[in-house]
């Protein structure tokens, strides 16, 4: 399962595991955007065992609806690609009345995968793959104002978000010790995306334009969440974060066991998740 696997990374990752051979579900939340890739990828790969399933993860009901209908059709998982995430340069809450950074970029990632781990593990060997960004090196927890509701930056949120997706994952995979299942983080590169095309005006789009001034193409951006998906260099690799298919060091605030207990705590209270790992 590859989220936000309808354009940029998440598109080329689905595109290759497809290629290798696998049965690919991919996640998102417009139709016809899906029915696109999912033809694209056929086209190209000759593998019809491809298909979609909707979803908007910034709302924790559509995530609950997508593993009851997931669950429905399949009885394992060997792969979850956590990759649908956003930027957004003006405070906007979910449908669930939460800041929408941290509701899409980290309780998406949280809840999908505590809903799903159980079936994850009945299939171990298996593999968790979480998308983060380098964004998170400068960043911090701020418990005081999770949310953004005193004080708001598009920048701060962001990078807030990617360092939740370390913490998160150090955690699970202390947790997970001994199931056979790997989870792992990674900064995919500077990617030339439409990401943070929902950012209207003028400054949003210099913004994407300087970004894409610097960046690399989505072929490049989307190699090492392909690696950590698929190789057997990293079959029993847990724990990590890679870059370039490399494992390297994350920030040193992305190593604090404590802020991860109570980020997960407190995803635990968000999110109405009682029985997680």
């Amino acid at each position: 399962m590859v989220t936000g696997a309808t354009s940029g990374i998440g598109s080329v990752t689905a595109r290759a595991l497809a290629k290798k051979g696998g049965r690919v579900i991919i996640v998102a939340r417009n139709v016809n955007r899906c029915e696109n890739t999912i033809d694209e990828i056929i086209r190209t790969t000759g593998n019809h065992a491809v298909e979609y399933m909707l979803a908007d993860l910034s709302s924790q009901d559509e995530i609950h609806n997508l593993v009851r209908v997931y669950q429905d059709k399949y009885k394992r998982l060997d792969v979850l690609v956590n990759n649908a995430g956003g930027f957004f340069m003006s405070r906007l809450e979910s449908i669930d009345g939460i800041e929408m950074t941290f509701a899409l970029n980290h309780l998406n990632y949280f809840l999908l995968t505590n809903l799903l781990i159980e079936t994850i593990k009945a299939s171990a060997p298996a593999r968790i793959v979480n998308v983060s960004s380098a964004a998170h090196q400068n960043a911090s927890i701020n418990f005081d104002d999770l949310q953004g509701k005193q004080k708001y930056s598009g920048w701060q949120a962001y990078g807030q978000s990617k360092l939740a997706n370390i913490l998160f994952t150090y955690e699970l995979a202390r947790r997970l010790e001994g199931t056979d299942v790997t989870v792992n983080a990674l900064h995919p590169g500077f990617v030339a995306t439409n990401f943070g095309a929902n950012n209207a005006g003028v400054l949003g789009t210099l913004v994407r334009r300087f970004m894409n001034l610097f960046s690399i193409d989505v072929e490049t951006g989307a190699q090492t969440n392909i690696y950590l998906a698929a190789s057997p260099e990293v079959e029993e690799v847990t724990g990590k974060y890679f870059v370039k298919q490399k494992a390297v060091a994350s920030s040193g605030n992305s190593y604090d066991e404590t802020a991860a207990q109570r980020l997960w705590e407190i995803s635990e209270e968000m999110t109405g998740v009682r029985e997680s790992v």
